[in-house]
């Protein structure tokens, strides 16, 4: 009899324990947003903060978010913050929240970080990837299309970011012959500096320019359109910025992947480690088309992206 009482009241323990378990890893108390500069700067941070929002509409759950975190003592005063407000998601909102979420992730075991475009491993730490190659490469092959002088050029914050390459390997697929220069800011919202490059760029007859870099962007466009030349949007869908200047945008759905996020990690679902998504996955796509593109130009990169969402292989 006493073996008996033993052996449920182990399966009791077991199946609250189970519970418990279940229940502290498929629910969101709280979701926080860090970012690196600000919310307001119609490009990245925007789009983080806009996802942001639409978690605490479509899950019904209190969101908190701080701007400028752009270091590691910046970052463990944030989360520490945020933990003692029961903030159990956090959104590290770029690059350079990879390592610092890999340097506090084990202080807060109860809690799940994530980030974009870092490589992470851990049991409550994800990295989010954009398959940014494959928009950069579309957009390349408008760009290619509509240069009128064979010279197109690429301003760019970063050299690792994937977009640039596939942006280049789409204008050279096109034809080959094309010039493209590649240039480097080495920040994020350094306009000065991305302007400089611009009018280099521009006194050796570029005429369609892809600016790749969200604090620079919105500028450079300006400027472009002023000039009477062409662009491609970066992170959202500039049209409404630059009107027919802007051939197309390379748009990453950040407040959908947030969405997605989110509702995987509600449910238990949510992985750790590397993710990566594309086309396919809904979350990256071509902005609106200019009235100055032709149709058939349309109709052809719309054919590839088809393609490419159905077989995962660019055109060769």
């Amino acid at each position: 009899m006493r073996n008996r009482f033993v052996m449920a009241l182990l399966i009791l323990i077991l199946v609250g324990t189970g519970c418990a378990t279940t229940s502290s890893t498929s629910s969101i108390h709280r979701v926080g947003l860090l970012v690196e500069d600000t919310i307001d700067d119609q490009g990245w941070n925007s789009k983080g903060y806009q996802g942001l929002l639409q978690i605490q509409s479509s899950l019904n759950v209190d969101v908190q978010f701080k701007e400028e975190i752009n270091s590691l003592s910046n970052a463990k005063i944030a989360v520490q913050e945020f933990a003692q407000n029961d903030v159990n998601l956090i959104f590290g909102h770029g690059r350079i929240f990879a390592e610092f979420f890999t340097e506090l992730k084990d202080e807060y075991p109860h809690i799940h970080f994530v980030s974009f475009n870092g490589s992470v491993s851990g049991d409550n730490i994800t990295s989010l990837h954009f398959e940014s190659h494959s928009m950069g490469f579309f957009a390349g092959m408008v760009a290619a299309q509509m240069s009128e002088t064979d010279h197109i050029g690429v301003i760019a914050a970063y050299a690792w970011q994937p977009e640039v390459a596939g942006f280049v390997e789409g204008v050279h697929y096109q034809d080959e012959s094309i010039k493209v220069s590649v240039d480097y800011v080495e920040d994020w919202s350094n306009t000065e500096k991305a302007l400089d490059i611009y009018e280099d760029m521009s006194s050796l007859g570029a005429d369609v320019f892809y600016p790749a870099g969200d604090g620079f962007h919105v500028q450079l466009l300006e400027e472009i359109k002023k000039e009477g030349k062409f662009a491609i949007g970066f992170i959202s869908d500039q049209s409404d910025l630059g009107g027919s200047t802007v051939l197309t945008s390379t748009v990453q759905h950040v407040d959908a992947l947030y969405q997605l996020v989110a509702d995987r990690y509600s449910k238990g679902e949510l992985e750790s480690g590397n993710l990566y998504y594309d086309f396919a996955d809904g979350v990256i796509s071509l902005g609106q088309f200019s009235s100055q593109v032709p149709d058939d130009v349309q109709a052809n990169v719309n054919q590839a992206i088809n393609e490419y969402v159905q077989t995962g292989k660019l055109p060769e």
